[in-house]
């Protein structure tokens, strides 16, 4: 079913670019070109999602969300504030009044839309758990629940999450973006031990006993997470015997994952190493085939356990091929089958 997004923006430029935006990602679109008119629409439109603007004339975006939130049949859609207000004291009013994200322009499509996804996701968790007779904590989707309940921390590319040698009191979920985790050899080379993208869970997971982090955390690109603490998860995990048992087949999955793409790069080749960890890279980002990725060559090395010197070498052969372009620390994929079949 194709779900209503209605965009309350003064500017129309940006209202019309964003709405066709919008309908090319297959959402039915309603406009408004004040906040006045666009609680008059959403009264009849009865949108999944609101998309509002705050500086606007008659009726500015605080006060179209007082006027949702206090309507019984409004209160519960996702409300989205867009604008280009971004002093802190602005995003901390839109979020106290209730909203559930707030994205400033000039935004990327892709930010937008992983918002209103992220807000849909969650809606339709709410609105399914409304109607189980027992609306308790009994599935690990559940549980990630629990964590989005926490204040959403925003981390740019490139900055630390945690630190090796730091106590280990905190878990994290992320939201959005791309987090590798790693050591340090004793020549400080980083040797990547996990790539985590949307929805993974991450940290060190010992709930028995105090520890430190033996690891570091740091984001690939900018990266929105929840971070819970360890004694709060293991509260739930005594009262939900079910959730931890999900939670331990996930890690149970994932290491296997990671051991399995661990092993296969060890015993490759330079060339199937560097291919692997391309394609890896692609899946994790969650890019569509023939897609630029955005990777250093540092993380991509570190990832394929080579030199650095080594994959640049590897790389230019590739480009040569035409398999691939590199332009900075773009890549584009020109050819997927034919790093599938160096693999």
């Amino acid at each position: 079913m194709t779900k209503k997004i209605l965009l309350i923006e003064d500017d129309k430029t940006v209202r019309e670019n964003t709405a066709e935006l919008l309908e090319l990602a297959q959402y039915e679109v309603e406009t408004a070109s004040n906040g006045k008119i666009g609680l008059e629409k959403a009264v009849n439109f009865m949108p999944d999602v609101v998309v509002c603007d705050i500086m606007m004339p008659v009726m500015d975006g605080y006060e179209v969300l007082e006027q949702v939130s206090s309507n019984e049949a409004l209160k519960t859609i996702p409300f989205i504030f867009l604008s280009a207000k971004t002093d802190h004291k602005d995003v901390r009013k839109g979020m106290n009044l209730g909203a559930d994200d707030y994205l400033t322009k000039p935004f990327e499509e892709e930010e937008l839309i992983d918002a209103i996804e992220s807000r849909l996701a969650k809606a339709d968790i709410l609105s399914t758990a409304e109607i189980e007779p027992e609306p308790s904590l009994n599935s690990f989707e559940a549980l990630k629940e629990i964590f989005r309940k926490e204040p959403l921390k925003e981390f740019k590319a490139g900055t630390s999450i945690f630190e090796s040698g730091q106590p280990s009191n905190s878990i994290y979920l992320i939201e959005k973006g791309v987090v590798k985790t790693y050591k340090l050899d004793e020549n400080g080379k980083e040797l990547i031990t996990a790539i985590n993208k949307v929805n993974d869970i991450f940290g060190n997971l010992s709930f028995t006993r105090p520890s430190q982090l033996v690891e570091f955390a740091s984001t690939m690109e900018d990266t929105r997470l929840y971070e819970i603490s360890k004694a709060k998860v293991k509260d739930l995990f005594n009262e939900h015997p079910k959730v931890m048992f999900e939670f331990i087949d996930q890690l149970g999955e994932h290491l296997q994952e990671t051991k399995s793409q661990l092993m296969d790069m060890a015993y490759s080749s330079v060339k199937r190493k560097t291919a692997q960890s391309i394609l890896l890279f692609s899946e994790r980002l969650k890019k569509n085939k023939l897609s630029q990725i955005r990777i250093s060559r540092a993380d991509l090395a570190a990832v394929a356990g080579i030199a650095p010197e080594s994959l640049i070498r590897t790389l230019s052969t590739f480009k040569k091929e035409g398999i691939i372009d590199v332009e900075g620390r773009n890549i584009k994929i020109n050819d997927f089958e034919a790093l599938e079949k160096i693999v």
